[in-house]
Protein backbone atom coordinates (compact mmCIF):
# COMPACT_ATOMS: atom_id res chain seq x y z
CA UNK A 1 0.00 0.00 0.00
CA UNK A 2 2.58 2.71 1.00
CA UNK A 3 4.41 1.45 -2.63
CA UNK A 4 0.91 2.44 -4.81
CA UNK A 5 0.99 5.92 -2.38
CA UNK A 6 4.41 6.36 -3.38
CA UNK A 7 3.87 5.78 -6.80
CA UNK A 8 0.34 7.44 -7.01
CA UNK A 9 2.17 11.01 -5.97
CA UNK A 10 5.08 10.55 -7.79
CA UNK A 11 2.44 10.09 -11.20
CA UNK A 12 0.74 13.24 -10.47
CA UNK A 13 3.25 15.72 -9.68
CA UNK A 14 5.47 14.41 -12.76
CA UNK A 15 2.05 15.63 -14.43
CA UNK A 16 1.76 18.48 -13.04
CA UNK A 17 4.36 20.55 -11.76
CA UNK A 18 2.19 22.54 -9.29
CA UNK A 19 1.79 19.71 -6.72
CA UNK A 20 3.69 19.99 -3.85
CA UNK A 21 4.57 17.29 -1.14
CA UNK A 22 4.95 18.75 2.66
CA UNK A 23 6.39 16.57 5.10
CA UNK A 24 7.12 17.70 8.78
CA UNK A 25 10.29 15.68 8.76
CA UNK A 26 8.58 12.46 8.34
CA UNK A 27 9.05 9.60 5.28
CA UNK A 28 12.71 9.52 4.45
CA UNK A 29 12.79 6.22 2.97
CA UNK A 30 9.12 7.08 1.31
CA UNK A 31 9.60 9.76 -0.39
CA UNK A 32 13.00 8.88 -2.00
CA UNK A 33 11.55 8.11 -5.43
CA UNK A 34 9.52 11.36 -5.26
CA UNK A 35 12.66 13.28 -4.28
CA UNK A 36 14.92 11.81 -6.85
CA UNK A 37 11.86 12.64 -9.43
CA UNK A 38 10.83 15.93 -8.74
CA UNK A 39 13.42 17.52 -5.98
CA UNK A 40 11.67 20.52 -6.80
CA UNK A 41 8.62 19.69 -5.43
CA UNK A 42 9.32 18.40 -2.09
CA UNK A 43 9.42 20.59 0.71
CA UNK A 44 10.53 19.56 4.65
CA UNK A 45 8.81 22.31 6.87
CA UNK A 46 10.05 20.11 10.14
CA UNK A 47 8.49 19.15 13.15
CA UNK A 48 6.24 22.03 13.37
CA UNK A 49 3.23 20.78 11.61
CA UNK A 50 0.94 23.57 12.11
CA UNK A 51 3.16 25.95 10.15
CA UNK A 52 3.30 23.64 7.82
CA UNK A 53 -0.77 23.44 7.30
CA UNK A 54 -0.44 27.39 7.65
CA UNK A 55 2.48 27.22 4.47
CA UNK A 56 -0.07 24.44 2.64
CA UNK A 57 -2.62 27.41 2.83
CA UNK A 58 -1.02 29.74 1.34
CA UNK A 59 0.47 27.36 -1.42
CA UNK A 60 -3.08 26.33 -2.22
CA UNK A 61 -4.23 30.27 -2.64
CA UNK A 62 -1.78 30.56 -5.20
CA UNK A 63 -2.91 27.78 -7.71
CA UNK A 64 -0.50 24.94 -5.97
CA UNK A 65 -1.80 21.19 -5.20
CA UNK A 66 0.07 20.67 -1.48
CA UNK A 67 -0.07 17.64 -0.46
CA UNK A 68 0.76 17.61 3.60
CA UNK A 69 2.67 14.39 5.13
CA UNK A 70 2.78 13.30 8.66
CA UNK A 71 1.59 11.09 10.87
CA UNK A 72 -2.04 10.78 11.78
CA UNK A 73 -1.28 11.52 15.57
CA UNK A 74 0.24 15.19 14.33
CA UNK A 75 -1.96 14.98 10.90
CA UNK A 76 -4.96 16.26 11.32
CA UNK A 77 -5.35 15.39 15.17
CA UNK A 78 -1.68 18.29 16.70
CA UNK A 79 -3.44 21.05 13.64
CA UNK A 80 -6.81 20.33 13.77
CA UNK A 81 -7.37 23.86 14.15
CA UNK A 82 -5.48 25.05 10.91
CA UNK A 83 -7.15 22.76 8.77
CA UNK A 84 -10.34 24.27 9.93
CA UNK A 85 -9.28 28.06 9.66
CA UNK A 86 -6.85 27.63 7.02
CA UNK A 87 -8.14 25.27 4.75
CA UNK A 88 -11.76 23.74 5.12
CA UNK A 89 -12.75 27.63 6.19
CA UNK A 90 -12.64 28.61 2.77
CA UNK A 91 -12.88 25.13 1.16
CA UNK A 92 -8.99 25.09 -0.59
CA UNK A 93 -7.65 21.96 -2.35
CA UNK A 94 -4.78 20.67 0.27
CA UNK A 95 -4.67 16.76 0.96
CA UNK A 96 -4.24 15.71 4.75
CA UNK A 97 -1.87 12.78 4.59
CA UNK A 98 -2.05 11.40 8.35
CA UNK A 99 -0.16 8.16 8.07
CA UNK A 100 0.33 5.23 10.82
CA UNK A 101 -3.32 5.25 12.03
CA UNK A 102 -4.53 3.42 14.27
CA UNK A 103 -2.14 1.43 16.48
CA UNK A 104 1.33 1.09 13.74
CA UNK A 105 3.65 3.05 15.87
CA UNK A 106 2.48 0.92 18.65
CA UNK A 107 5.23 1.11 20.63
CA UNK A 108 5.61 4.69 20.48
CA UNK A 109 2.54 4.66 23.04
CA UNK A 110 -0.60 6.69 23.60
CA UNK A 111 1.02 9.79 21.84
CA UNK A 112 1.79 8.24 18.33
CA UNK A 113 -1.58 6.46 18.57
CA UNK A 114 -4.40 7.74 16.74
CA UNK A 115 -7.47 6.45 17.48
CA UNK A 116 -9.78 9.65 17.66
CA UNK A 117 -8.85 11.41 13.83
CA UNK A 118 -12.16 10.40 11.87
CA UNK A 119 -13.85 12.10 14.95
CA UNK A 120 -11.94 15.09 14.98
CA UNK A 121 -12.09 15.95 10.84
CA UNK A 122 -15.67 14.08 10.37
CA UNK A 123 -16.79 17.60 12.38
CA UNK A 124 -14.94 19.83 10.20
CA UNK A 125 -17.33 21.55 7.58
CA UNK A 126 -16.04 20.38 3.77
CA UNK A 127 -13.40 18.49 4.98
CA UNK A 128 -13.80 14.69 2.90
CA UNK A 129 -12.16 12.08 4.39
CA UNK A 130 -10.87 8.42 2.72
CA UNK A 131 -9.58 5.29 4.21
CA UNK A 132 -8.15 2.74 1.82
CA UNK A 133 -7.68 -0.27 2.89
CA UNK A 134 -5.12 -1.69 0.56
CA UNK A 135 -2.98 -0.66 -2.58
CA UNK A 136 -5.81 -1.07 -5.15
CA UNK A 137 -7.97 1.50 -2.93
CA UNK A 138 -5.16 3.70 -2.24
CA UNK A 139 -4.60 4.25 -5.90
CA UNK A 140 -8.67 5.23 -6.21
CA UNK A 141 -8.39 7.63 -3.76
CA UNK A 142 -4.98 9.58 -4.21
CA UNK A 143 -6.39 10.11 -7.58
CA UNK A 144 -9.59 10.87 -5.74
CA UNK A 145 -8.61 13.44 -3.50
CA UNK A 146 -5.83 15.14 -6.58
CA UNK A 147 -9.44 15.36 -8.39
CA UNK A 148 -11.59 17.41 -5.73
CA UNK A 149 -12.20 21.08 -5.82
CA UNK A 150 -11.43 20.96 -1.72
CA UNK A 151 -9.82 20.06 1.21
CA UNK A 152 -9.32 15.84 1.67
CA UNK A 153 -8.45 13.96 4.85
CA UNK A 154 -7.16 10.60 3.82
CA UNK A 155 -6.48 8.03 6.67
CA UNK A 156 -3.36 5.35 6.39
CA UNK A 157 -3.39 2.80 8.53
CA UNK A 158 -1.08 -0.99 8.09
CA UNK A 159 0.34 -1.11 5.13
CA UNK A 160 1.12 -4.70 5.00
CA UNK A 161 -2.52 -6.43 5.62
CA UNK A 162 -2.69 -7.87 1.96
CA UNK A 163 -5.12 -7.07 -0.76
CA UNK A 164 -8.92 -7.01 -0.44
CA UNK A 165 -9.64 -6.74 -4.01
CA UNK A 166 -7.85 -8.40 -7.32
CA UNK A 167 -7.72 -6.03 -9.63
CA UNK A 168 -7.67 -1.99 -9.73
CA UNK A 169 -10.62 -0.23 -9.47
CA UNK A 170 -12.89 2.18 -11.45
CA UNK A 171 -12.75 6.44 -10.32
CA UNK A 172 -13.81 6.80 -6.56
CA UNK A 173 -17.18 7.48 -6.13
CA UNK A 174 -18.13 10.21 -3.48
CA UNK A 175 -19.80 8.36 -0.73
CA UNK A 176 -20.21 5.03 -2.24
CA UNK A 177 -19.21 1.75 -0.57
CA UNK A 178 -17.33 -1.17 -2.21
CA UNK A 179 -18.43 -4.89 -2.26
CA UNK A 180 -15.64 -7.02 -1.42
CA UNK A 181 -17.30 -10.59 -0.30
CA UNK A 182 -20.57 -11.84 -1.39
CA UNK A 183 -22.16 -13.65 1.76
CA UNK A 184 -25.76 -15.24 1.99
CA UNK A 185 -28.73 -12.84 0.92
CA UNK A 186 -30.63 -11.27 3.45
CA UNK A 187 -27.72 -11.86 6.22
CA UNK A 188 -25.26 -9.76 7.82
CA UNK A 189 -23.79 -6.99 6.49
CA UNK A 190 -20.14 -5.79 7.48
CA UNK A 191 -18.98 -2.68 7.31
CA UNK A 192 -14.97 -2.36 7.40
CA UNK A 193 -12.56 0.29 6.44
CA UNK A 194 -8.78 0.72 6.45
CA UNK A 195 -7.15 -2.10 8.05
CA UNK A 196 -9.87 -3.82 9.55
CA UNK A 197 -11.34 -4.44 5.77
CA UNK A 198 -8.97 -7.68 5.81
CA UNK A 199 -9.93 -8.89 9.24
CA UNK A 200 -14.02 -8.65 7.95
CA UNK A 201 -12.91 -10.67 5.79
CA UNK A 202 -11.19 -12.72 7.81
CA UNK A 203 -14.18 -13.79 9.98
CA UNK A 204 -17.07 -13.44 7.70
CA UNK A 205 -17.22 -17.07 6.09
CA UNK A 206 -18.67 -18.61 9.23
CA UNK A 207 -21.64 -16.39 8.91
CA UNK A 208 -21.45 -15.62 5.04
CA UNK A 209 -21.70 -11.95 5.78
CA UNK A 210 -21.38 -9.53 2.55
CA UNK A 211 -18.33 -7.75 3.21
CA UNK A 212 -18.34 -3.97 2.53
CA UNK A 213 -15.18 -1.75 2.44
CA UNK A 214 -15.57 1.87 3.47
CA UNK A 215 -13.24 3.77 2.03
CA UNK A 216 -15.23 7.23 1.62
CA UNK A 217 -15.89 8.50 5.30
CA UNK A 218 -17.02 11.95 4.58
CA UNK A 219 -19.29 11.86 2.57
CA UNK A 220 -21.23 8.93 2.89
CA UNK A 221 -23.76 7.93 0.84
CA UNK A 222 -26.59 7.63 3.06
CA UNK A 223 -29.18 5.92 0.06
CA UNK A 224 -26.22 3.28 -0.29
CA UNK A 225 -26.12 2.37 3.62
CA UNK A 226 -29.94 1.95 3.74
CA UNK A 227 -30.27 0.06 1.13
CA UNK A 228 -27.74 -2.52 2.43
CA UNK A 229 -29.19 -2.66 5.60
CA UNK A 230 -32.80 -2.87 4.11
CA UNK A 231 -31.39 -6.17 2.26
CA UNK A 232 -29.66 -7.39 5.45
CA UNK A 233 -30.46 -9.34 8.55
CA UNK A 234 -28.43 -6.72 10.45
CA UNK A 235 -24.73 -4.69 10.56
CA UNK A 236 -21.88 -4.79 11.96
CA UNK A 237 -19.21 -2.07 11.15
CA UNK A 238 -15.52 -2.35 12.16
CA UNK A 239 -12.79 -0.09 12.40
CA UNK A 240 -9.26 0.46 14.20
CA UNK A 241 -10.76 3.94 15.62
CA UNK A 242 -12.67 4.90 18.58
CA UNK A 243 -15.99 3.89 18.55
CA UNK A 244 -17.10 7.27 19.41
CA UNK A 245 -17.20 9.27 16.34
CA UNK A 246 -16.04 7.51 13.96
CA UNK A 247 -17.99 4.71 11.05
CA UNK A 248 -19.58 2.90 12.97
CA UNK A 249 -21.13 6.12 14.38
CA UNK A 250 -21.91 7.76 11.36
CA UNK A 251 -23.52 4.66 9.98
CA UNK A 252 -25.76 4.37 12.58
CA UNK A 253 -26.47 7.73 12.58
CA UNK A 254 -28.07 7.40 9.03
CA UNK A 255 -29.54 4.23 10.01
CA UNK A 256 -31.62 5.70 13.26
CA UNK A 257 -32.77 8.40 10.52
CA UNK A 258 -33.47 6.88 7.70
CA UNK A 259 -33.95 2.42 8.57
CA UNK A 260 -33.18 1.73 12.44
CA UNK A 261 -32.11 -1.66 12.34
CA UNK A 262 -29.71 -3.48 14.83
CA UNK A 263 -26.13 -2.15 14.20
CA UNK A 264 -22.82 -3.60 16.29
CA UNK A 265 -20.01 -1.16 15.95
CA UNK A 266 -16.52 -3.03 16.99
CA UNK A 267 -13.74 -0.31 17.41
CA UNK A 268 -11.51 0.87 19.74
CA UNK A 269 -13.32 1.12 23.63
CA UNK A 270 -13.55 4.86 25.47
CA UNK A 271 -9.58 4.64 26.89
CA UNK A 272 -6.20 4.73 26.41
CA UNK A 273 -4.25 1.63 25.85
CA UNK A 274 -3.16 0.28 29.07
CA UNK A 275 0.00 -1.47 28.02
CA UNK A 276 2.79 -0.71 24.90
CA UNK A 277 3.55 -3.45 22.88
CA UNK A 278 3.63 -4.70 19.18
CA UNK A 279 0.89 -3.82 16.58
CA UNK A 280 -0.62 -7.49 17.71
CA UNK A 281 -0.76 -7.16 20.96
CA UNK A 282 -2.40 -3.82 21.10
CA UNK A 283 -5.24 -5.32 18.43
CA UNK A 284 -5.90 -8.19 20.91
CA UNK A 285 -5.51 -5.98 24.55
CA UNK A 286 -8.54 -3.88 22.35
CA UNK A 287 -10.10 -6.69 20.78
CA UNK A 288 -9.65 -5.95 17.34
CA UNK A 289 -7.86 -9.26 16.68
CA UNK A 290 -10.14 -11.88 14.06
CA UNK A 291 -10.18 -13.94 17.34
CA UNK A 292 -12.19 -11.26 19.70
CA UNK A 293 -13.79 -10.23 16.83
CA UNK A 294 -16.00 -13.18 15.35
CA UNK A 295 -16.57 -13.97 19.20
CA UNK A 296 -18.33 -10.46 19.78
CA UNK A 297 -20.25 -11.12 15.96
CA UNK A 298 -21.16 -14.33 16.95
CA UNK A 299 -22.61 -13.18 20.43
CA UNK A 300 -24.57 -10.38 18.21
CA UNK A 301 -25.82 -13.22 15.83
CA UNK A 302 -27.51 -15.68 18.91
CA UNK A 303 -29.45 -12.29 20.59
CA UNK A 304 -30.58 -11.08 16.90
Amino acid sequence: MRDAFSNALVRLATQNPKVLLLTGDHGYALFDAFRKRCPGQYINAGIAEQNMVGMAAGLARVGYRPFVYGLSAFIPVRVLEQIKLDIAHDGLPVVLLGDGAGFVYSHLGTSHQSTEDIACTRAVPRLSILSPADAFEMTACMDFAYASKGPVYMRMGKSDRGAVHTQPLPALQPGRVLKVREGKQGGLALFATGSMVRTALDVAEDNDATVWSVPSIKPLDESDICNIARASHAVVVMEEHSTSGGVGSAITEILAEHHPTRVLRIGVADRFSHHCGSYAYLLREHGLDAVAVKQRIDRFVEIL
